[in-house]
């Protein structure tokens, strides 16, 4: 691991300051994917700003119907979280299958996101859940904020500080973790909002990284049923192949979950 500066910062506006005032700065929050990194030699920035201890993004709000959750929350602390679960226990229920003990109590939801990683759970809720992300600086709807695999539409100094969306009538999560990483192999989140709005948002399998599945969201607004998407296709051409399955398998794998994310729903 090269050596780095790290900053503890406890605003926003201090963790800006100190990334324009540094060479090659990066900002951390848990750390689960960045520290690994580093220890690697695979990146080596010059300073680290720590953003766990900024108070203002952390913690659950519920607004009448609407959810904004920090992104300094921990996923631990989403899965706890017995008000959230009153109203949308399928994201209670996506943090507390993240990883393991370790990792639920260090990572967070905004780090999660940021990264962007294409086998990353989070981003397929925020796809399927019709999130805002807000930043330092602006509001990005969550169509526009996953670019690519590990790209986001965030600027070198932008800060997630909270994700935002309205609670659903029903959804679930249904992914195939990798045994040994517990990463999503093929991972399929699925909502219907209270405007009648139906939503899939698919990690693990995307050459690309996240994606939404646009036939199964049509199929599901008529008739939310795990049926009614038996025929709808996954392209392949589209999808990742590795070591652990190749295109084809991931194909069948997102029809699979989302048929068990709908029943789930249900």
């Amino acid at each position: 691991m090269y050596e780095t500066n790290y900053h503890r910062v406890s605003s926003v506006e201090d963790a800006i300051s100190k990334m324009g005032s540094a060479d090659d700065a990066k900002f951390v929050s848990g750390g689960q994917t960045l520290i690994p990194t580093m220890k690697q030699r695979l990146a080596a920035p010059s300073d680290l700003i720590d953003l766990r201890h900024v108070d203002s993004m952390k913690g659950i709000t519920i607004d009448g119907n609407q959810i904004t959750i920090g992104a300094a929350t921990t996923h631990a602390e989403v899965n706890a979280s017995s008000e959230l679960r009153a109203i949308c226990p399928s994201i209670c229920d996506l943090a507390g299958h993240i990883g393991d003990p370790h990792v639920r109590h260090m990572g967070t939801i905004g780090g999660s996101i940021a990264n962007n990683d294409p086998a990353a759970d989070y981003p397929a809720a925020m796809m399927a859940l019709n999130a805002q992300i807000v930043t330092n600086k602006r509001t990005i709807d969550t169509d526009d904020f996953f670019t690519g695999m590990f790209e986001t539409a965030l600027e070198e100094d932008e800060i997630v500080t909270a994700v935002t969306f309205p609670a659903p009538a029903k959804a679930a999560y249904s992914k195939f973790p990798n045994p040994a990483s517990r990463y999503a192999m093929a991972g399929v989140f699925v909502a219907k909002l209270k405007n009648g709005m139906a939503r899939v948002g698919v990690t693990g399998a995307g050459a690309d990284g996240v994606f939404r599945h646009e036939a199964m969201e049509e199929a599901l607004k008529s008739d939310w049923s795990a049926a009614a998407i038996a025929d709808c296709s996954v392209d392949a051409d589209d999808l990742l192949s590795d070591l652990h399955g190749d295109a084809n398998y991931r194909a069948n794998l997102v029809k699979v979950m989302a048929k068990r994310a709908v029943e789930a729903a249900s």
